[in-house]
């Protein structure tokens, strides 16, 4: 049986890096992807290949902007043929009035958090459409739902990927290539590091649970989705450890 290939963006820490792991330990030929963090992308590549024995490959880049996942793609083609399941999990959040941001800060919370779902679905649905096979799936988080104050242009992206992921299922059910997102509660990640102790414990206080889920939890559901059967698509599956 042919190796199935994995791209995961944001990829060098917290919920993309533990999927990585889960990933390649199930013997997936694995893609890693970030913008910024490429020496620790390198830590990721060496460790999956030292523990997991499986081929991992790191395909830097912004895929925010279009020229880049080209370029991406372009790379992973010389490898294989294309990627068999896409995990667009590269997020950045930001947290402040709206009558304060700039239109940088903007534009930057759209194109990281939405543009590149979009990007990296146009450039991996080509190689799904022919084989009759593939899978997407999309990490939003319940604020794209819900809305957060003082996260409106994050909530507002959120909420874009929770629209785009039920539009192409529908576009892409004909072809059986299921496509869900995965709509996060508070994971204890770093994009949540910022929170002082007293923020942190106030947030647990209102999540049900009484606790922040772990990174590994939530690679965990990712894994089981990507393994689901294809009837499951369109769907926003929240894991806010019942925060709404």
């Amino acid at each position: 049986m042919q190796k199935q290939t994995v791209l995961i963006t944001g990829a060098s820490r917290g919920i993309g890096k533990s999927t990585a792991l889960l990933f390649a330990s199930r013997g997936f030929r694995v893609f890693l992807n970030c913008r910024n963090s490429v020496d620790a992308l390198k830590e990721l590549q060496c460790t999956i290949q030292e523990t997991c024995h499986t081929d991992c490959h790191i395909v830097p880049g912004d895929v925010g902007d279009p020229s880049c996942v080209r370029d991406i793609f372009q790379k992973i083609s010389q490898v294989c043929e294309g990627v068999d399941i896409l995990i667009n999990n590269a997020g950045i959040a930001h947290i402040g009035l709206l009558m304060d941001m700039s239109d940088e800060d903007w534009d930057r919370i759209i194109y990281t958090n939405l543009s590149s779902v979009f990007y990296c679905c146009r450039a991996a649905i080509p190689h799904m459409v022919s084989r009759q096979s593939g899978r997407i799936i999309n990490i939003s988080s319940m604020w794209g739902t819900s809305g957060a104050s003082c996260e409106a242009a994050y909530s507002a992206s959120k909420a874009g990927v929770d629209g785009l992921t039920k539009a192409l299922a529908k576009e892409l059910a004909p072809s059986g290539i299921p496509v869900n997102a995965v709509s996060f509660g508070v994971i204890d990640t770093a994009m949540n590091s910022q929170l002082s102790e007293d923020e942190r414990l106030a947030l647990e206080e209102e999540i049900p649970m009484g606790r922040f889920a772990s990174p590994e939890e939530a690679a965990r559901l990712i894994y089981e989705i990507a393994l689901s059967p294809t009837y499951l698509t369109g769907q926003i599956i929240r894991m806010d450890g019942g925060f709404l």
